[in-house]
């Protein structure tokens, strides 16, 4: 009898410390499951839009260039791996960041409370805000809200974006018409088929430089607040911690206020655009 408690007592030892080391050795293979993929593929995957200047967009050539762009390749770099971008909708990107099919979404995304249900955001590395981008003529009518408040003006909004919920919530009696990315709104208002583009204010600013002579114009200052931060999949705090001290390098080196000179005050990369 003593023989056999012995041996159940050891038995059980033995289980305890078993679960003791498997539970060590879980944790520390599992303590970042997006570092430890990115490492053993050698590549940093990036979610981007890849359509919105001047923080992202697409060259003649389909290279991907941007404010954004340029931080996720030195992203890359500190982590010693490649950079992959990975271009789609915008509405797409969530749901690809879940599917695990990106690492993180860096495509000027606002870090909003619905947003942040689903995903994990860092930042913010660039505050933006929503602005209107249209023709001056139809400009010169609306000086009232309650006229652009109106069935009649047709307003453009990127689908799944934050300038779709701000017409809905703000202008809920316009006609909101939505598209997949701003060369196609942008286009929307230079045809007249929207009167204006509702988007973020560097969208709207880099749209005027880019068309001359179309007599577009952007309302300034912005019309609201928007952080804008990179987005990373839930339960991975390591993850969260690298990129918040990477970004924090970024403003503390005066590497972001470089980055902001080339991109956001300095048009020279336009040509290279389709």
């Amino acid at each position: 009898m003593k023989r056999t408690l012995r041996f159940l007592t050891m038995a059980m030892m033995l289980s305890l410390v078993t679960a003791c080391v498997h539970t060590t050795t879980t944790s520390q293979i599992s303590a970042s499951p997006v570092m430890d993929a990115i490492a053993q593929r050698g590549a940093l995957v990036v979610g981007t839009a890849a359509s919105m200047p001047p923080l992202n967009m697409t060259t003649k050539d389909g290279k991907v260039i941007g404010l954004e762009p340029d931080m996720a390749k030195m992203m890359a770099d500190e982590m010693g791996v490649k950079i992959e971008f990975k271009t789609m909708p915008f509405a797409e990107l969530i749901p690809a960041l879940k599917a695990g099919k990106v690492d993180m979404i860096i495509s000027n995304m606002t870090m909003t409370g619905k947003r942040n249900m689903d995903v994990a955001f860092v930042g913010p590395y660039f505050v933006s805000g929503k602005s209107f981008l249209t023709k001056s003529a139809w400009l010169a009518t609306a000086k009232d809200i309650q006229v652009v408040n109106s069935p009649k003006t047709r307003l453009a909004a990127l689908n799944g974006s934050t300038s779709q919920l701000f017409v809905k919530e703000q202008l809920p009696s316009a006609t909101l018409v939505t598209g997949k990315d701003y060369g196609e709104m942008v286009q929307m208002v230079l045809d007249g088929k929207a009167d204006a583009l509702v988007a973020d204010y560097p969208i709207c600013i880099f749209s005027v430089f880019r068309y001359p002579g179309q007599d577009l114009v952007s309302l300034m200052p912005p019309l609201n607040y928007e952080p804008i931060g990179v987005a990373v999949r839930k339960g991975d705090p390591l993850l969260v911690n690298w990129v918040e001290n990477f970004l924090n390098y970024l403003e503390g080196s005066g590497e972001m206020k470089r980055m902001a000179d080339r991109w956001v005050n300095d048009g020279a990369w336009v040509k290279r655009l389709p």
